[in-house]
């Protein structure tokens, strides 16, 4: 493999990997500061595909960005309500909203399982055409994955220290205190999945348009991505600042990416990618545990080997 083909891989990992950190930075504010598992995550992404490909078709790509994070508000909304208002556990509540999206997003694709936008024009193509002739021409792509990763970043960063952000954080560490300090943990809890599920809903939107496709499974397995993504970041950075968590989620998606492409590179099946992702999330999740574990383990063996000895 000579250095043009290792840049384009990393560039390529790069860009997908900056797209699917929206997901992360989604699953960043739910999970990691809300402490909500959103099982609704497959089926947001769908719905911000979805969305963001029929505006996009009908001639309005910008337009489509608002769109899909529009829809994408709405379903965190739908969650939200089954969970805090009619009593349902936040887990089941994301199994059947994402269960329910599959059928929105069949209708809202007009009873089809794939749009094609090739002949339609999109923000990527739009970025393209206005650099043509500058050095930044062929990267038009990572330039609107940074800008809108960039946005998000910042908006967590200053959000999650207002009155309101940290509020959510509140609620994710000691919902019963904040109910004791006269605030709404039903509130919080709304529009922080309001606001995470909009961000998702972006993912794939962006996601839709770079690849100028929307399969009704695109959003396939994305909760795992992410999962395991914002995992990786965490054993990067630890328990830092926002800001700098938010860029370990970024770089977590990165790295995730970056081990997919490589799959790919060396003709690995298909069918085996999953498998691989369940790897990543095992060695995210259990390699902060066997780490902490490996000195224990050292001095049993030692332990055993002197008995022995003697």
């Amino acid at each position: 493999m000579n250095a043009s083909a290792i840049l384009s891989l990393g560039q390529t990992a790069l860009e997908l990997g900056l797209i699917s950190s929206l997901t992360v930075l989604a699953l960043f504010l739910s999970y990691s500061m809300l402490n909500v598992c959103d099982l609704s995550t497959d089926g947001c992404f769908t719905l911000g595909a979805a969305v963001g490909g029929v505006v996009a078709l009908a001639g309005h790509p910008f337009l489509s960005i608002p769109a899909a994070m529009g829809a994408g508000m709405l379903s965190g909304l739908l969650t939200a309500v089954l969970q805090t208002r009619m009593g349902v556990e936040s887990l089941l509540a994301g199994i059947i909203v994402n269960t329910g999206l599959y059928s929105v997003n069949i209708a809202i694709m007009g009873n089809s399982s794939l749009l094609n936008l090739n002949k339609s024009p999109t923000v990527f193509s739009l970025l393209k055409g206005a650099l043509k002739g500058t050095p930044f021409a062929d990267q038009y792509r990572l330039i609107v994955a940074l800008i809108a990763v960039a946005a998000v970043i910042a908006f967590l960063s200053l959000f999650l220290k207002t009155r309101l952000g940290l509020a959510i954080r509140a609620t994710g560490n000691n919902p019963d205190m904040v109910r004791s300090s006269s605030i709404n943990p039903v509130f919080t809890t709304t529009v922080g999945l309001v606001i995470s599920n909009s961000f998702t809903a972006l993912s794939g939107c962006l996601l839709a348009q770079q690849q100028k496709s929307v399969n009704v499974t695109i959003g396939s397995g994305m909760l795992t991505v992410a999962l395991a993504s914002l995992l990786i970041g965490g054993v990067f950075v630890g328990k830092r600042s926002i800001p700098l968590r938010a860029v370990g989620a970024v770089l977590g998606a990165f790295v995730f990416r970056l081990v997919y492409t490589i799959a790919l590179r060396f003709d690995m099946p298909a069918s085996m990618l999953k498998a691989v992702s369940s790897v990543i999330v095992i060695i995210a999740i259990s390699g902060p545990y066997m780490k902490r574990q490996w000195p224990l383990f050292k001095r049993r063996m030692e332990a055993k080997r002197g008995k022995a000895g003697g």
